[in-house]
């Protein structure tokens, strides 16, 4: 469902008002809206454009395509400029923290390559000490039975 920020005429013949409104990209211009987000009169002077900020933005944010009459007038009222501002300190943190947590992966996956060969360096010196402890514990008792030999 593509969701547009649209124009919806209202007013009388020859005399256009307009509301902003959310609606399905589907329905007709004059149909069924999913909210009101403000109302443009431009037979005014100079025209007039209110719409509630923060609602146009969290609609955008949500992915509301504006028609090109309504981009327009974000532009000219500046809530475009903060829509943009937003959107690329956003996905500067989204960069940031999947940096970040990248990072903090590899950093694990170090650490736990380094303690795997740590405990595996450990364990061959436990083995070699082991085995240095039977060589020198055997030469001990061959000498006794020597040295046992020798005085009989």
């Amino acid at each position: 469902m593509a969701v547009k920020i649209r124009l919806m005429r209202v007013g009388k013949k020859k005399q256009p008002s307009y509301r902003v409104v959310v609606a399905d990209g589907r329905s007709p211009r004059d149909g069924r809206y999913i909210e009101i987000l403000g109302q443009y009169r431009p037979r005014e002077e100079p025209s007039a454009f209110t719409v509630a900020d923060e609602k146009v933005l969290a609609w955008l944010r949500q992915g509301a395509q504006p028609s090109e009459q309504v981009h327009r007038l974000l532009v000219g009222a500046g809530i475009w400029e903060r829509y943009e501002s937003d959107r690329s300190t956003q996905s500067k943190a989204v960069r940031t923290a999947a940096a970040k947590a990248k990072g903090a992966e590899v950093a694990r996956a170090e650490r736990e390559e380094k303690a795997k060969v740590e405990a595996e360096a450990a364990a061959a010196q436990a083995k070699a000490d082991a085995e240095a402890q039977a060589a020198s514990e055997a030469a001990a008792a061959e000498q006794s039975e020597t040295g046992a030999e020798d005085q009989s």
